[in-house]
């Protein structure tokens, strides 16, 4: 009888864990509708939810990008990959001029945001300790900094 009653509350438990996972890696359908519209020549598209945000990884003209959305469908943000040789003077002009100049930069990423508006994130380091992300406008204005791992 123990053993019956086992199996029951394990299937019953197995059934919930699963129907709880399948809700949070469910990518609602306005997500999907607003990528459409939004990027209709993206190829390799793939989709993950972490509950909070939709993240959609993809291939445009032959650049590899990644948007956000909400839970609720509403585009976020893109970032694009991107190199320190191809920003713009006035970018590399602003991280030259910032306190952060003597730093390496280990990556660099285009951000689009709503309302038309570009960021350029560089991820600098001092050291294995001391990394920061450095948020640019297109005129080289630093904006905002952020600790990282």
């Amino acid at each position: 009888m123990k053993s019956l009653l086992i199996a029951v509350l394990a299937a019953c438990f197995s059934f919930v864990t699963s129907a709880g996972f399948a809700q949070i890696t469910s990518v609602p359908e306005q997500a999907k509708e607003n990528f459409a519209k939004q990027y209709p020549g993206a190829t390799s598209v793939k989709w993950s939810n972490d509950i909070v945000n939709v993240n959609v990884e993809f291939d445009l003209q032959g650049e590899q990008m990644n948007a956000e959305y909400s839970n609720k469908g509403i585009w976020k943000s893109t970032q694009k990959e991107w190199s320190y040789d191809k920003l713009a003077d006035a970018v590399k002009d602003g991280f030259q001029k910032s306190k952060y100049a003597d730093r390496e930069v280990s990556n660099v990423k285009v951000i689009y945001l709503p309302g038309d508006v570009v960021q350029y994130r560089l991820k600098v380091e001092k050291n294995d300790l001391q990394k920061k992300f450095l948020y640019f406008n297109e005129k080289g204005r630093l904006l905002r900094t952020s600790i990282t791992l």
